[in-house]
């Protein structure tokens, strides 16, 4: 009887952009937390409309007290970050409307959060909205420099 121990392909996790905007490099953002990958690896975007999208099917696992980043673990169990804009946390969750909840099961391109994009323009809050793996997954970014569609176009696989 012959065996075979080969390791089964996981297969590739693919992120959706979670939000409407021009996909660009973590390095590229303006705060160190995330272009030096302190908190992992991933992507960012310069949002251009208000709607955060999940990026995959998974469950809500945080929401920030002042509603600027939404956490989730996919159903591949790899745990991601979606923070909304830089020093957003300073409007202490004003112009932030969220639609889920911690424990709630969503699917990818399901609305999470809208966002007040004229308050925080009155704010001078950068929108530049990073999308962080927390795992040490293997990131491919696959739209850098592009224009993406929230819940809809491809950026990243893991």
């Amino acid at each position: 009887m012959m065996f075979s121990f080969k390791k089964k392909k996981q297969k590739a996790t693919v992120l959706l952009s979670p939000v409407t905007g021009k996909c660009i490099s973590l390095e590229e953002v303006p705060d160190k937390v995330f272009s030096t990958k302190m908190m992992g690896d991933g992507i960012a975007f310069d949002l251009e409309e208000g709607t955060i999208f999940a990026p995959a099917d998974g469950k809500i696992t945080f929401i920030a007290e002042t509603r600027h980043a939404i956490g989730m673990t996919l159903v591949s169990g790899v745990e991601i970050l979606i923070h909304v804009g830089l020093d957003t946390v300073k409007l202490d969750g004003k112009g932030f409307n969220v639609f889920v909840e911690i424990g709630q099961e969503i699917k990818a391109g399901a609305e999470l959060l809208e966002i007040d994009i004229p308050l925080m323009s009155a704010h001078h809050l950068q929108l530049i909205t990073p999308l962080i793996v927390m795992s040490n997954s293997t990131v491919t970014p696959i739209a850098l420099e592009q224009k993406v569609t929230g819940g809809k176009t491809a950026v990243l696989t893991l």
